[in-house]
């Protein structure tokens, strides 16, 4: 992945952007006609890989297995506010380390945010917050996201008349299809094999220490993003200037820690949100909806930041939405835990 994440950009993605959910969803959103920016519309054939990537691997391996919990609502809002918070930022976990191994310094204060956001929701578990067990459900709820994903995959291949792409702007800027396609199938797979997610390796790292297996892979992504940053003179170390960033930190830092306590709120970062979708699981697919909601809306009401900074309403939607998970923390607490 952090090689494919580096590659994808040198393919034609955005600088730095070679891999970023929260940006795929708004550049999909607006192809989809959600959204009105037409600097922002392109159907990234990436994300349908992402899923059906992982649909194939957890068919075979036996783990394709419909199953849903409770609090579909709450799970859609989650989404949506997830995809809040990488607006803020400029991106989501992933991106915010791509960002980091081509040494944009202004990816630090995110990740201070995503660590903090990470740690407050691990104290909050410990509390007894639990948004209620999963169970095995009708298998037409595991495959319905699955199924819009290949309805993607085949406006990809064959887009008809109302799918848009931009003409100008970072839209425009993309690897061919197939490229995209095939990275993004293979790195669905090898996702549902391993488990990874940000927000998790940073979750079993804070538990567990050097102990933690996802160590091993947290740092084979990094090493082998900088090392192609290096060898494609894409590592430009420096606080201004970077492609995409802005420098109003503080609300970095808001926007990464909201991002943070809500994954660990519902099982994983908007990666692995895709990823659990594909092997069937009901209450991931209502975050990603969620989160293609949260892609149209941060571009229709003005919330996502830009290299000139942060709008009044994003600071706005970051602050509802820590409210938000603060709420949900407060409400989904099982009292007779300490």
């Amino acid at each position: 992945m952090g090689l494919l994440g580096v590659l994808l950009s040198v393919w034609g993605n955005p600088e730095n952007s070679g891999i970023c959910i929260s940006c795929f969803m708004e550049n999909s959103a607006g192809a989809l006609g959600l959204h009105g920016n037409a600097r922002l519309q392109y159907l990234r054939p990436e994300l349908p890989g992402f899923v059906l990537g992982a649909v194939l691997s957890a068919f075979a391996a036996g783990e394709f297995r419909p199953r849903g919990g409770n609090a579909p609502v709450l799970r859609l809002f989650s989404g949506l506010f997830l995809i809040v918070g990488c607006a803020i930022f400029v991106g989501c976990p992933i991106k915010m380390l791509l960002r980091l191994c081509a040494g944009d310094l202004t990816a630090l204060i995110a990740a201070a945010g995503l660590v903090s956001g990470v740690w407050i929701g691990l104290q909050l578990l410990a509390r007894g917050v639990d948004l209620g067990p999963q169970q095995e459900t009708n298998s037409v709820n595991g495959f319905l996201i699955p199924l819009l994903f290949v309805l993607l995959f085949i406006f990809v291949i064959i887009p008809p008349p109302f799918v848009i792409a931009s003409t100008e702007g970072s839209s425009s800027r993309h690897a061919p299809v197939f490229i995209s396609l095939a990275s993004g199938l293979f790195i669905g797979a090898i996702a549902q094999r391993s488990r990874f997610c940000i927000t998790g390796s940073l979750r079993d790292i804070i538990l567990m220490g050097k102990r933690a297996p996802q160590l091993a892979g947290f740092a084979a992504f990094a090493v082998s993003a900088i090392i192609v940053s290096i060898a494609t003179g894409g590592m430009r170390v420096s606080l201004y200037g970077q492609p995409g960033a802005h420098l109003e930190h503080f609300w970095s830092f808001l926007g990464m820690l909201l991002v943070g306590w809500i994954s660990v709120m519902i099982g994983g970062c908007p990666f692995r949100q895709l990823v659990k979708a594909g092997e069937g699981d009901a209450d991931a697919g209502m975050a990603v909806a969620g989160m293609f909601l949260g892609g149209a809306l941060v571009q229709s009401w003005g919330i996502a930041a830009t290299a000139a900074g942060v709008p009044n309403s994003g600071k706005v939607a970051a602050l509802a939405g820590i409210a938000f998970a603060l709420l949900v923390s407060l409400f989904f607490r099982n009292r007779s835990t300490n």
